[in-house]
């Protein structure tokens, strides 16, 4: 057996871990200039690749650009959360496919035609999986807003069946999260609160 050195990974300067942790904020208010189509593209493709149980990718977006679209989706937002989504140049409406199986061939080729026979009738199985595994690419998808050079307002204020049933009726996506997507607008940060210290929140063994 041929011996190779451990792989060395990159590892992200400040200036990087500041845009994406330790400066990053959720916006309360946004600025009017316009995000482009080829901006929530970049978001996506950064986003689409998290890390998912056998590769499955149940996350779904749908963006919101439009004032129809806006208008429609406020109607099913928490009251304290209608003006700020108006004022976002873009809103992505974070779902989960509960039908995420029917992607396995295509995502997981060696096993895929497997995977999807296994889950064809596990229907609470899929929407655990989907629902588990589309947050953890929800929280790529926030780094991924940052990385592009904006801000996100994610908000879980909001009617879910209605928002299913607004924009997602007749489908098999489910909506988890709504994301206020723009740049920085007037006083749009709240103080910044604590965090957890590292003595209560981490061990070792």
């Amino acid at each position: 057996m041929t011996y190779r050195e451990p792989q060395a990974l990159d590892v992200l300067d400040d200036a990087g871990r500041k845009l994406l942790f330790t400066e990053a904020r959720t916006a309360n208010t946004f600025a009017a200039t316009a995000v482009t189509d080829h901006e929530l593209a970049m978001i996506w493709e950064l986003a689409r690749w998290s890390p998912t149980a056998a590769n499955g990718q149940p996350l779904r977006v749908l963006f919101v650009c439009t004032r129809d679209g806006k208008e429609r989706l406020v109607r099913h937002l928490d009251e304290g959360n209608r003006a700020k989504t108006l004022s976002a140049p873009a809103v992505a409406v974070l779902a989960y496919d509960v039908d995420f199986h029917e992607q396995m061939p295509t995502v997981f080729p060696a096993r895929g035609d497997m995977l999807r026979a296994a889950f064809a009738d596990q229907t609470e199985a899929r929407e655990s999986l989907a629902a588990y595994n589309s947050a953890l690419q929800t929280g790529v998808f926030l780094l991924a807003v940052r990385a592009a050079g904006l801000a996100a307002g994610p908000m879980a204020g909001f009617d879910k069946a209605g928002v299913d049933e607004e924009f997602f009726a007749g489908t098999s996506w489910r909506s988890h999260l709504v994301v206020n997507i723009g740049h920085p607008g007037a006083d749009p940060w709240f103080p910044r609160l604590p965090r957890v210290p590292l003595e209560d929140a981490v061990a070792w063994v």
